[in-house]
């Protein structure tokens, strides 16, 4: 069982950044592949990116790649997304997601794990 609780979220004008932290407890957290998905109002839950339980892998949706960076520190059971050069379409609630399975997996049902999520709101 692993249980996710993010953090981090907030409100900030276009170009900023944000970084969001999932926490993770249990003990096998370093044998899980972590992600983050979104979900913006009106909108079907979207993958956004993904890391390999030992953080040499990495996964991004089209419409992050370049602004966004996944990472995580096993030692601390956390992962976190750094969000660079914000923009309004980025605006959604965020979620981290734990899969046993791999890392690349983009749809929902292949994540086992999920957290509460995290609003961000990217202001014009």
């Amino acid at each position: 069982q692993v249980q996710l609780v993010e953090s981090g979220g907030g409100l900030v004008q276009a170009g900023g950044s944000l970084r969001l932290s999932c926490a993770a407890s249990g003990r096998t957290f370093s044998s899980y592949a972590m992600g983050w998905f979104r979900q913006a109002p009106g909108k079907e839950r979207e993958f956004v990116a993904s890391i390999r339980w030992s953080g040499r892998n990495t996964y991004y949706a089209d419409s992050v790649k370049g602004r966004f960076t996944i990472s995580r520190d096993n030692a601390k059971n956390t992962v976190y997304l750094q969000m660079n050069s914000l923009k309004p379409e980025d605006t959604a609630v965020y979620y981290c997601a734990a899969s046993a399975g791999n890392y690349y997996y983009t749809l929902e049902v292949n994540w086992d794990y999920w957290g509460q999520g995290t609003q961000v709101t990217v202001s014009s």
